[in-house]
């Protein structure tokens, strides 16, 4: 039988707590795992609610004087993107991300027995 952990903060979308539920299942956590992981949660929201902006509104933007410039939220999304990646790898999560993607290979110290 599966071990249930903590419950995801609720501010978190849908797809983080889910990732949050598989992630407490799967991995033995201490509690400064647990702030790390809401973190990571936090930082996959916040690159999720730019890449929707961006599918909205372009990856650029026209400044007053016509100049063409990456738009914000371009830059919101890779900063959330790599604290993410590097909040799980401190984590040492070989876990998918929320959206189910291929990953690399990663360290598997922190693994359930099965």
């Amino acid at each position: 039988m599966k071990r249930r952990g903590p419950n995801p903060p609720e501010h978190l979308s849908d797809q983080a707590k889910t990732w949050w539920r598989g992630v407490v299942t799967d991995y033995e956590l201490e509690p400064h795992h647990l702030r790390l992981l809401q973190l990571a949660a936090e930082a996959w929201d916040r690159s999720q609610q730019a890449r929707a902006v961006i599918d909205k509104e372009g990856i650029t933007t026209t400044d007053d004087r016509k100049n063409v410039r990456a738009h914000p939220a371009v830059g919101i999304e890779k900063d959330a993107r790599t604290g993410f990646a590097r909040l799980v790898r401190e984590l040492d999560l070989d876990v998918d991300a929320p959206p189910s993607r291929a990953r690399p290979p990663a360290l598997r110290s922190n693994r359930r027995g099965a």
